[in-house]
C-alpha cells in the first residue's frame, strides 16, 4: 500500500460503527514482569490509566489473562465508574498457568468463560469489542474457527459484547471469519520495521476494518525502540520534526491507514505523554517516501 497524505492526520475514526480517537492505550504492561502478577507500584499504574483518559484516550485494550485479573482490576480501581465514551476492548482465547505460561483456551465453553471473567473483573455488563486471539492448541486437536466465532456471536446476541475482532491471524483466516461474523478489528504485530502484514493492512482498508497493531514500536525480540533509534532514516525524520524515533514510528502507522488505531503500552507517565503527542506529527510526502525503505 502506498502511503498517501490526506491533508493532515485525522485524530478520530471508527471502530465498527463507533466513533473513536485513534490514540488509545494498551494496558498489558501494567502487570508484573512477564505480564504475570501485580506491578511493583499499583498506585503508579492507576495514575497512568487516569492520565491516559485525561489526555483523550477513549479506547483501552486489556485482557483478563493479563496478570491474570491484575490489569482489569487496576482499570476498574482507577476508572470505575467509567467515562461514558470509554471503550473497553479485551481478548479471549488463552489462559495462564500457575507459572505464568500462556495456554490455549479456545473451546466455545472456554471462550464464554473468558468473556464472563472480563465482565466480572471490569464490572461491566457489556464489552465494546472482544478479540478472538488464535493460539496454537499444541495437541493436534483443531477447534473449528466457526465454532469459536459462534460462541462469540451467541454472546453478542445476549448483549454481553458489541463487536468481534480477530488477533494473531492471517488473511485466509480473516476471509473465513467474514463468512460467519462481521469483523470490526484485526489485531496483529505490525510496525515500521515488522511489516509482514502489509497485504493484510491493505485487505482491512478495502473492507474498512480497523487495524490495531500490537508492538507498534517493535517487539523486544526485534530490538524495540532501541532499534528505531538506531535507524538513520528514522532519526533524520525525527530531528526534522523535533520528535523522538518512537513518535515517528507511531506517526508512520497513523499515516498508513485512516482506521489504524494505536494502543502503545507503557507504565511510565513520561512515555505515555510522549506516545500521545505523536498524533500531532504530520509526516509529509518526503518523510513518507524516506520511511518506506526502513527495514
Amino acid at each position: 500500500m502506498k502511503l498517501v497524505r490526506t491533508g493532515g492526520i485525522k485524530t478520530t475514526t471508527f471502530l465498527g460503527d463507533k466513533p473513536i480517537n485513534r490514540m488509545g492505550y494498551g494496558a498489558m504492561q501494567l502487570a508484573g514482569p512477564g505480564v504475570f502478577g501485580p506491578p511493583r507500584d499499583p498506585g503508579a499504574a492507576r495514575a497512568v490509566l487516569r492520565r491516559a483518559v485525561e489526555l483523550g484516550v477513549d479506547h483501552i485494550d486489556t485482557s483478563q489473562y493479563y496478570g491474570p485479573d491484575v490489569v482489569n482490576d487496576l482499570i476498574r480501581q482507577a476508572l470505575y465508574p467509567y467515562p461514558e465514551n470509554l471503550k473497553l476492548v479485551t481478548k479471549v482465547g488463552a489462559r495462564r498457568d500457575d507459572a505464568g505460561g500462556v495456554l490455549p483456551a479456545q473451546t466455545p465453553d472456554e471462550l464464554r468463560e473468558g468473556v464472563e471473567a472480563n465482565l466480572r473483573s471490569l464490572r461491566v455488563e457489556r464489552l465494546d469489542l472482544v478479540n478472538l486471539r488464535l493460539v496454537e492448541t499444541g495437541n493436534g486437536t483443531a477447534i473449528e474457527l466457526e465454532d469459536q466465532l459462534g460462541a462469540l456471536e451467541d454472546l453478542h446476541r445476549e448483549g454481553k459484547l458489541d463487536l468481534i475482532g480477530l488477533s494473531n491471524v492471517d488473511q485466509r483466516k480473516v476471509r473465513h471469519a467474514l463468512e460467519f461474523v462481521d469483523v470490526a478489528e484485526i489485531q496483529n504485530a505490525y510496525n515500521i520495521i515488522e511489516r509482514q502484514d502489509d497485504d493484510l493492512v491493505e485487505f482491512a482498508s478495502e473492507r474498512e476494518i480497523a487495524f490495531v497493531p500490537f508492538f507498534p514500536l517493535g517487539s523486544a525480540f526485534m530490538g524495540g525502540p532501541a532499534r528505531l533509534a538506531a535507524d538513520a532514516t528514522i532519526v533524520q525524520v525525527a530531528a526534522k520534526h523535533a520528535a523522538t524515533p518512537s513518535q515517528i514510528a507511531l506517526a508512520w502507522l497513523l499515516a498508513r491507514y485512516e482506521r489504524m488505531l494505536l494502543i502503545p503500552g507503557t507504565s511510565s507517565l513520561a512515555h505515555l505523554e510522549e506516545n500521545m503527542a505523536a498524533i500531532e506529527i504530520d509526516l509529509d510526502d518526503g518523510d513518507l517516501a524516506a520511511l518506506e525503505h526502513v527495514k
